[in-house]
C-alpha cells in the first residue's frame, strides 16, 4: 500500500515520528540500532512508522544521519 509520509516531532521526548499510518496497538516493534525504532505491520511485516529517538541531539552532530531502511520516493500527484 502507497502511502504519504507524515514528519511529527515530540519536542518533549525528543522523537521524530515518521508514519506512513497512525500508530495501533497491534503493531509490532523492532529495534534497529542507533536508537531508531520500527513499527511493524503485524500481518505484512512492513514498516508503518519509524521513531527517531533523541532526535535534536543527531541535529548537533557534525557526522550524516542516515535511517537504517529503504525508500521509493516518487511525487504524489493530483494534489
Amino acid at each position: 500500500m502507497e502511502a504519504k509520509l507524515t514528519f511529527r516531532y515530540d519536542r518533549e521526548a525528543d522523537i521524530l515520528h515518521i508514519d506512513k499510518c497512525a500508530p495501533y496497538a497491534e503493531q509490532e516493534s523492532e529495534e534497529l540500532g542507533d536508537d531508531v525504532i520500527a513499527r511493524l505491520n503485524p500481518k505484512s511485516g512492513e514498516i508503518e512508522n519509524l521513531e527517531v529517538l533523541f532526535f535534536s541531539t543527531r541535529l548537533l552532530r557534525n557526522d550524516l544521519f542516515e535511517l537504517p531502511v529503504t525508500a521509493d520516493l516518487r511525487r504524489v500527484m493530483g494534489n
